[in-house]
Protein backbone atom coordinates (compact mmCIF):
# COMPACT_ATOMS: atom_id res chain seq x y z
CA UNK A 1 0.00 0.00 0.00
CA UNK A 2 2.78 2.45 0.87
CA UNK A 3 4.36 2.01 -2.79
CA UNK A 4 1.01 2.52 -4.51
CA UNK A 5 0.53 5.82 -2.13
CA UNK A 6 4.44 6.68 -3.30
CA UNK A 7 3.86 6.22 -7.34
CA UNK A 8 0.38 8.26 -7.04
CA UNK A 9 2.20 10.87 -4.73
CA UNK A 10 4.93 10.73 -7.39
CA UNK A 11 2.26 11.14 -10.28
CA UNK A 12 0.54 13.53 -8.86
CA UNK A 13 4.13 15.69 -8.49
CA UNK A 14 5.44 15.52 -11.58
CA UNK A 15 2.12 16.04 -13.73
CA UNK A 16 1.89 18.83 -11.48
CA UNK A 17 4.85 20.32 -12.78
CA UNK A 18 3.58 20.06 -16.42
CA UNK A 19 1.15 22.72 -17.27
CA UNK A 20 0.50 24.74 -20.55
CA UNK A 21 2.28 28.14 -19.76
CA UNK A 22 0.12 30.91 -22.43
CA UNK A 23 2.66 33.22 -23.40
CA UNK A 24 1.75 36.85 -22.56
CA UNK A 25 1.83 38.90 -25.85
CA UNK A 26 1.34 42.20 -23.61
CA UNK A 27 3.62 45.14 -25.55
CA UNK A 28 5.15 46.07 -28.52
CA UNK A 29 5.84 44.19 -31.24
CA UNK A 30 7.27 45.81 -34.32
CA UNK A 31 8.18 44.11 -38.15
CA UNK A 32 8.83 45.21 -41.57
CA UNK A 33 6.09 44.59 -43.85
CA UNK A 34 6.62 44.47 -48.07
CA UNK A 35 4.51 45.95 -50.55
CA UNK A 36 4.13 44.21 -53.58
CA UNK A 37 6.37 46.73 -55.51
CA UNK A 38 8.60 45.23 -53.38
CA UNK A 39 9.67 48.30 -50.78
CA UNK A 40 9.16 48.27 -47.23
CA UNK A 41 7.32 49.86 -44.15
CA UNK A 42 7.31 49.12 -40.40
CA UNK A 43 4.89 48.42 -38.79
CA UNK A 44 3.95 47.99 -35.05
CA UNK A 45 1.36 46.30 -33.30
CA UNK A 46 0.63 47.20 -29.49
CA UNK A 47 -1.39 44.15 -27.48
CA UNK A 48 -2.66 44.46 -24.48
CA UNK A 49 -3.57 40.53 -22.76
CA UNK A 50 -6.62 39.72 -20.46
CA UNK A 51 -6.65 36.32 -20.34
CA UNK A 52 -8.27 34.62 -23.54
CA UNK A 53 -9.07 38.55 -24.43
CA UNK A 54 -6.53 40.64 -26.55
CA UNK A 55 -7.28 44.20 -27.26
CA UNK A 56 -4.93 46.54 -29.20
CA UNK A 57 -3.79 48.79 -31.99
CA UNK A 58 -1.60 48.55 -35.08
CA UNK A 59 0.46 51.59 -36.00
CA UNK A 60 1.94 51.72 -39.80
CA UNK A 61 4.38 54.48 -41.11
CA UNK A 62 1.05 57.08 -41.97
CA UNK A 63 -2.25 57.77 -40.01
CA UNK A 64 -3.89 57.09 -36.38
CA UNK A 65 -3.33 53.54 -34.63
CA UNK A 66 -5.93 51.48 -35.97
CA UNK A 67 -7.81 49.04 -32.97
CA UNK A 68 -7.85 45.60 -33.00
CA UNK A 69 -11.19 43.84 -32.51
CA UNK A 70 -12.28 39.89 -31.81
CA UNK A 71 -8.83 39.48 -29.80
CA UNK A 72 -8.61 36.01 -28.53
CA UNK A 73 -5.39 34.30 -27.23
CA UNK A 74 -5.29 30.50 -26.69
CA UNK A 75 -2.45 29.11 -25.27
CA UNK A 76 0.73 30.09 -27.53
CA UNK A 77 -1.80 31.33 -30.60
CA UNK A 78 -3.93 33.86 -30.99
CA UNK A 79 -5.49 35.87 -33.58
CA UNK A 80 -7.54 38.95 -34.04
CA UNK A 81 -9.05 41.42 -36.75
CA UNK A 82 -8.09 44.80 -38.04
CA UNK A 83 -10.75 46.91 -40.40
CA UNK A 84 -10.05 49.83 -41.91
CA UNK A 85 -11.14 51.44 -45.62
CA UNK A 86 -14.03 48.84 -45.55
CA UNK A 87 -11.47 45.94 -45.35
CA UNK A 88 -11.29 43.34 -42.97
CA UNK A 89 -7.84 41.56 -42.16
CA UNK A 90 -8.22 38.27 -40.27
CA UNK A 91 -4.83 37.83 -38.43
CA UNK A 92 -3.34 34.13 -36.99
CA UNK A 93 -0.13 34.52 -34.56
CA UNK A 94 1.78 31.64 -32.74
CA UNK A 95 4.21 32.64 -30.16
CA UNK A 96 7.16 30.91 -31.40
CA UNK A 97 9.70 32.42 -28.17
CA UNK A 98 10.52 34.96 -25.81
CA UNK A 99 10.42 37.43 -27.93
CA UNK A 100 8.97 36.21 -31.53
CA UNK A 101 5.34 35.59 -32.75
CA UNK A 102 5.05 34.31 -36.49
CA UNK A 103 1.98 36.13 -38.13
CA UNK A 104 -0.41 35.21 -41.39
CA UNK A 105 -2.92 37.70 -42.59
CA UNK A 106 -5.60 37.18 -45.03
CA UNK A 107 -7.85 39.79 -46.22
CA UNK A 108 -11.67 39.45 -47.47
CA UNK A 109 -10.64 41.68 -50.45
CA UNK A 110 -8.58 40.45 -53.62
CA UNK A 111 -6.91 44.10 -53.19
CA UNK A 112 -4.71 43.00 -50.45
CA UNK A 113 -3.13 39.92 -50.70
CA UNK A 114 -2.48 37.86 -47.72
CA UNK A 115 1.35 38.07 -46.01
CA UNK A 116 3.41 36.33 -43.31
CA UNK A 117 5.20 38.76 -40.72
CA UNK A 118 7.86 37.52 -37.74
CA UNK A 119 7.12 40.04 -34.99
CA UNK A 120 9.90 40.89 -32.68
CA UNK A 121 9.53 42.38 -28.93
CA UNK A 122 10.09 45.31 -28.72
CA UNK A 123 11.79 46.31 -25.39
CA UNK A 124 11.29 49.30 -23.05
CA UNK A 125 14.39 52.18 -23.34
CA UNK A 126 16.40 51.95 -19.65
CA UNK A 127 15.82 54.79 -17.35
CA UNK A 128 18.78 57.23 -18.51
CA UNK A 129 18.72 56.00 -21.57
CA UNK A 130 19.63 57.62 -24.96
CA UNK A 131 16.04 58.73 -25.22
CA UNK A 132 15.72 59.96 -21.80
CA UNK A 133 16.05 63.47 -21.40
CA UNK A 134 19.06 64.99 -19.29
CA UNK A 135 18.17 67.33 -16.50
CA UNK A 136 20.52 70.81 -16.23
CA UNK A 137 22.19 70.30 -13.08
CA UNK A 138 21.74 72.75 -10.37
CA UNK A 139 24.80 74.82 -9.24
CA UNK A 140 25.42 74.36 -5.56
CA UNK A 141 24.14 76.99 -3.67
Amino acid sequence: MKTLLTICAALVMTLGTVSVHAADVTGTWSSEMKTPDGQSFPIAFTFKQDGVTLTGTVQGPQGDPIAISNGKVDGDKFSFDVSFNGMTIHHNCAVTGDDEIKMTTKSDSGDFPGVELTLKRVKPAAPGGPDTPVKPSQPPQ
